[in-house]
């Protein structure tokens, strides 16, 4: 009995190599994606491959400390994690539905009959050994099972991407926070030494005003300049102490727990070479929402063939092996055993309006999804030529305020020293105090502007994922 069931088993096995629904194929790309960026003729980027471990480029070790902290405790990245062991749990499962099924029941049972029912003479009271071994196996002569292994595998693959593009997000967002830092303790730095310099011109324009050289409007105007620039100092603490929380939370810590060498933080690090971009090409296969928009479309075409199987008979060999006795010492002798072999064939047939409506709702589920992976490929080009856009004109307009606050400088210098030698007024210092100061803002904001914009490109080149990914 058991050489013919394994016969069956094997030669069921050979007939599995048809499946029904579509065979799958990979989406076509947009033939000018390969073509260079629009936006990589700025000197400020290179057309060499771009880099996975892009932080890097600042060369700040406590930038990568923090980097590599945020890869190994976010919660963002745990949530990801368990997504991804959800779905290999089951891919597991899927894959066991090619694997006979088995399952092994015994049971004992007490009864007893009533008097009316026995004859003369026979023992009202029972007990009933019975135990057995089921073993089933669908044939999968129209490859539902293959197709529901091919689905998980490609919803599987797709939560390893959106654990990439987790990662990818959750370090963008770590550098983001440190620059924000960085940045904003040099704008406070720019802020406290206007004030410092406005503190000078109180001081001056009071003493010329206790010598009678000086109107008391003068002093008047001087210190409400100041204490203008001095109520922007505790919007920028405010502003350094939510980037310090936020980085905190980036890399799994409390406020409390962030390290002092990061409160102390003050330089913003600075690119030392152009961005490196790649091409399009390059581009869609880096970026991990287009490869999980790609598998999910494979899972999907997967699941038409699934519920196309269902059309068909499905075939399942089974086979039981058991026995059962009255009393114990019976249990395992010869003559209570029975067993039971053959096929099983179930058929959804003739109506199978039902099969066709979810063949139906299939179809258009990968329809669907081919339509998020074409828009996915597009968003990505276009997130990624917006980003080269903002970063050049980011540093365009950085280096213009530059020198905007170079001449501001100049000119307040000037007007001080004409002023001392009484050649103009006040109100023309105070003029050129105020445009400095402003200058000086305006400045620390579009570097701070620069900074992000750098984060923002290397977020859409899709980059950081490689050494954790699997």
């Amino acid at each position: 009995m058991t050489r013919n069931f394994l016969a069956l088993l094997l030669g069921a096995s050979a007939l599995t190599a048809c499946a029904a629904g579509p065979d799958y194929k990979a989406p076509a790309t947009p033939t000018m994606a390969a073509a260079p960026f629009i936006g990589a003729a700025s000197p400020a980027v290179s057309t060499t491959a771009a880099q996975d471990r892009w932080w890097t480029l600042y060369n700040d070790p406590l930038l990568d400390s923090l980097v590599s902290d945020a890869l190994t405790a976010n919660t963002d990245l745990r949530i990801a994690v368990a997504r991804i062991e959800r779905a290999r749990a089951s891919l597991r499962g899927a894959k066991a539905d090619r694997l006979p099924q088995t399952s092994l029941g015994a049971s004992v049972v007490r009864s007893q009959t009533s008097a009316a029912q026995s004859l003369p003479g026979i023992d009202r009271e029972n007990t009933i050994y019975d135990g057995g071994l089921d073993v089933s196996y669908e044939v999968d002569l129209f490859g539902r099972v293959k197709r529901g292994v091919e689905a998980a595998r490609g919803d599987y693959a797709a939560t390893q991407a959106d654990a990439d593009g987790v990662r990818v997000a959750v370090i963008a967002d770590t550098v983001r926070a440190y620059l924000d830092v960085t940045a904003t303790a040099e704008r406070l730095a720019v802020a406290e030494r206007t004030v410092d310099l406005l503190d000078q011109s109180v001081r001056i324009t009071g003493a010329r005003f206790d010598a009678g050289r000086s109107d008391r409007l003068d002093v008047i105007r001087v210190t409400t300049l100041r204490e203008q620039q001095k109520a922007a100092i505790p919007a920028l603490l405010a502003d350094r102490d939510a980037a310090l929380f936020r980085l905190a939370t980036l890399t799994g810590r409390t406020p409390q727990e962030l390290p002092d060498t990061v409160r102390a933080a003050i330089r913003t690090p600075q690119l030392a070479q152009p961005i490196p971009v790649g091409d399009g090409q390059a581009l869609l296969a880096r970026r991990p929402d287009v490869r999980a928009a790609e598998r999910r479309l494979a899972a999907d075409t997967a699941r038409i063939g699934v519920a196309t199987a269902d059309l068909y008979p499905r075939i399942t060999l089974g086979g039981s092996i058991g026995t059962t006795a009255l009393g114990g010492g019976n249990l395992f002798g010869g003559g209570p055993l029975n067993w039971v072999l053959g096929p099983l064939i179930s058929w959804a047939f003739p109506n199978q309006e039902a099969i066709r409506a979810r063949i139906g709702a299939a179809q258009a589920d990968s329809a669907a999804s081919l339509a998020t992976f074409d828009g996915t490929v597009l968003q990505a080009l276009e997130e990624t030529e917006r980003a080269l856009s903002a970063y050049s004109h980011a540093i365009e307009r950085a280096q213009t305020l530059s020198a905007a606050r170079d001449e501001a400088a100049r000119a307040a210098r000037i007007s001080l020293a004409r002023q001392r030698e009484g050649q103009i007024d006040f109100l023309t210092v105070l003029d050129a105090q105020r445009t400095l100061a402003g200058s000086e803002a305006d400045l620390a904001t579009a570097t701070r502007a620069v900074s992000f914009a750098q984060v923002d490109l290397f977020r859409a080149l899709g980059g950081g994922w490689g050494m954790t990914a699997g």
